[in-house]
């Protein structure tokens, strides 16, 4: 091994804001210094994972799910036991819906958070 996970980092407009909004949809604690609002960091429970936002110097370029030209950059999957209400409630954060797998009884749902970073709801996965 020659590194061990630290978190993973999203580029974005505006950091306090989507930590606020992945802190709603994880409950997790965010972490911010008023005197750096380029780096806010998202803590799960006991820091045991974290997720840092940085915001973008100059225009912010979001991708566009499925678009090759606007690739994803990458993405974040969430487990859910009801995906009805967790789709309600990302939507009432301000998550916008993409995409349905039309899995039956497990697959997912694809919505871009605030920025645009697209992000799943998986559900039904036999774990």
């Amino acid at each position: 091994m020659i590194a061990t996970m630290q978190c993973t980092v999203i580029d974005c407009p505006d950091p306090l804001a989507l930590a606020n909004f992945y802190a709603a949809v994880l409950g997790w604690e965010v972490e911010a210094d008023e005197s750096d609002p380029s780096w806010v960091w998202l803590n799960a429970p006991g820091k045991t994972q974290r997720l840092a936002f940085q915001g973008v110097q100059g225009e912010y370029h979001p991708p566009r799910w499925p678009e090759p030209a606007h690739p994803q950059q990458f993405h974040l999957d969430f487990d859910v036991d009801d995906v009805e209400r967790a789709q309600r409630e990302v939507v009432a954060l301000g998550a916008t819906f993409l995409h349905d797998s039309g899995g039956s009884p497990s697959g997912f749902r694809v919505f871009s958070d605030p920025a645009g970073h697209p992000f799943c709801l998986c559900y039904g996965q036999q774990g």
